[in-house]
């Protein structure tokens, strides 16, 4: 375990002092838990999309929501599915395959690290109330 001391603005001390006292948690565990929420794991994401998840943290909620809402385009999805249902595919069509699923992972990784941003910045569970619309 590693001890950092952390100058804090008042109001976001006593906001997470708050939260503390309504979990019934040490403030060092809320801070910690924020931490981890606010900072992602960066082990299996690729190398050329580590710093733009890191730096979505800063992103107006605007932003994380354009990334939220993101897909892939509808004609590379069809594309992939047709590329992924080929019986023995051509090197060319192996190739382009692996470009389109490298595509749908990062806007996938877009889409959850926007929404878990939302979900701590908003203090609830997103996912959650989608489900339930």
């Amino acid at each position: 375990m590693t001890t950092i001391t952390l100058n804090l603005p008042d109001s976001l001390a006593q906001r997470a002092g708050g939260a503390a006292r309504a979990m019934h948690r040490p403030l060092e565990e809320v801070i910690t838990a924020m931490l981890e929420g606010a900072l992602p794991s960066l082990d299996d994401a690729p190398d050329d999309i580590q710093a733009e998840l890191v730096e979505m943290t800063w992103w107006d909620d605007a932003r994380l929501m354009e990334a939220a809402d993101a897909t892939m385009p509808d004609d590379r999805q069809r594309r992939m599915a047709q590329l992924s249902a080929k019986d023995g595919p051509s090197d060319l069509e192996k190739e382009a395959l692996e470009r389109l699923r490298g595509e749908y992972g990062r806007v996938t990784l877009r889409k959850a690290r926007a929404l878990a941003l939302l979900s701590i910045r908003s203090g609830k569970r997103l996912l959650a109330e989608a489900d339930a619309a």
